[in-house]
């Protein structure tokens, strides 16, 4: 045993309780899976390549740590079982102090997740590449398939507190179904901040599914009104001035309305009104370094913070499980929402869009395209498909901003 313990992510193996073992193992082995399907670019490699990196690593690498350290994941007869990532967990100063001297990720966590920075930062990159020509040209469509494709959001509620959960972590969990990764992390670490890690990690384990997923939803929209083509030509041209007075108008209006999701709305509607602006040096910096670095230590982060304990906690398979139903309902509500606006309207129109208005800037925008691409060559309507996407983020952000305030209501 002597010789094993020169090697203690092995060494670790002997010493843990075999629910311990397996779940690493398992884990390992999902990380492998992710890290697979992103280099295959089946799932978003943006985040499932360092998420399923970090998972790798902070499963293998267990390790006994001193006596004198605190915080230690497991206790076992050799001393606490830890690593040297993070520590989510790190309650008085003392224990934070120390962690951050020690666990290298443990900086990153404290000042950009456990405050909600890192969802923020993301949003204004996010806003600095999102094209709204289309929603203020066409602000009708967008916002009515938007709203039909938060039901998900809204149903799995109800849904979640009766299933067991507490109203401020149904609402965690039913932001899912808006499928904006930075949101459902602002929105849990506001409600139920014991819990952000496995709901945020469901979050975007599913947002990189729907890219593979949504595809085989929308085979239920016949054929012929998925071959739909919509002339981008008719778009009308909507002048930068309205656009960025759009920005600057609506930003006031809902951090009057939802102060608490001011910070998200901040964020978001900076990186939009620089574009806007034309100040083409923060442009480059916050649709490049800011957005992909963030993004990289986003998923980095988050796999790292999938240690065993996640994996253990018997709310996780509720929690995989509302994340689907989310989804799912959101997906429906928005293929629905794209049929009705088909009867209703006097142009040609593709169902299609629907799907984009499940707000995953700008992934489900590229299904809907993909899709419409499979069975027509000639149909071209990912412009089009920017308005509803663009709608969904900011009717996510509304619902994250009542959830916030109004699930005190519910008792949570």
């Amino acid at each position: 045993m002597f010789f094993l313990e020169l090697f203690q992510g092995i060494y670790t193996f002997f010493i843990t309780e075999p629910s311990i073992v397996f779940g690493r193992l398992l884990l390992v082995a999902l990380g492998l899976v992710f890290i697979y399907l992103a280099y295959k670019k089946v799932l978003e490699a943006l985040i499932m390549l360092p998420l399923g990196i970090g998972m790798i690593a902070v499963n293998g690498g267990l390790m006994v740590l001193e006596a004198s350290q605190v915080g230690g994941l497991i206790m076992t007869e050799a001393g606490p079982v830890g690593t040297l990532f993070v520590n989510p967990m790190a309650g008085n100063l003392e224990e934070l102090m120390y962690f951050l001297q020690v666990d290298f990720l443990q900086p990153i966590y404290t000042f950009m997740f456990s405050n909600g920075l890192i969802a923020c930062l993301v949003f204004m990159g996010i806003g600095a590449i999102t094209d709204i020509d289309i929603l203020l040209a066409r602000p009708g469509m967008s916002l009515f398939l938007a709203i039909f494709a938060e039901l998900g959001t809204i149903v799995t509620l109800p849904i979640a507190m009766a299933m067991g959960l507490l109203p401020n972590e149904a609402a965690s969990i039913a932001l899912v179904g808006g499928a904006d990764g930075p949101m459902v992390l602002y929105g849990s670490l506001m409600m139920a901040r014991d819990l952000f890690v496995p709901i945020t990690v469901v979050a975007y384990v599913y947002l990189g599914v729907c890219y593979a997923g949504y595809p085989f939803l929308v085979r239920i929209i016949p054929r012929r009104m998925r071959e739909t083509e919509m002339d981008w030509r008719t778009i009308p041209k909507v002048p930068a001035g309205a656009k960025f007075a759009f920005c600057i108008a609506t930003l006031t209006l809902l951090c009057f309305l939802f102060p608490v999701a001011a910070p998200l709305f901040a964020s978001f509607f900076l990186g939009l009104s620089i574009k806007e602006a034309g100040i083409t040096r923060f442009v480059e910096f916050l649709s490049g370094p800011l957005l992909y670095g963030s993004t990289l230590f986003l998923g980095f982060t988050l796999g790292a913070l999938l240690g065993v304990d996640i994996i253990l906690n018997s709310k996780i398979l509720l929690l995989l499980a509302l994340g689907v139903i989310a989804l799912l309902i959101s997906g429906l509500g928005g293929i629905a929402g794209g049929l009705i606006f088909r009867k209703i309207s006097k142009e040609p129109f593709n169902p299609l869009l629907g799907i984009a208005a499940v707000s995953c800037i700008p992934t489900t925008a590229k299904v809907a395209q993909k899709c419409a691409m499979a069975v027509n060559k000639k149909a071209m309507i990912l412009p089009f498909a920017m308005g509803p996407c663009v709608a969904g983020v900011i009717t996510t952000a509304i619902i994250t901003g009542i959830y916030i305030s109004g699930v005190k209501f519910l008792g949570g």
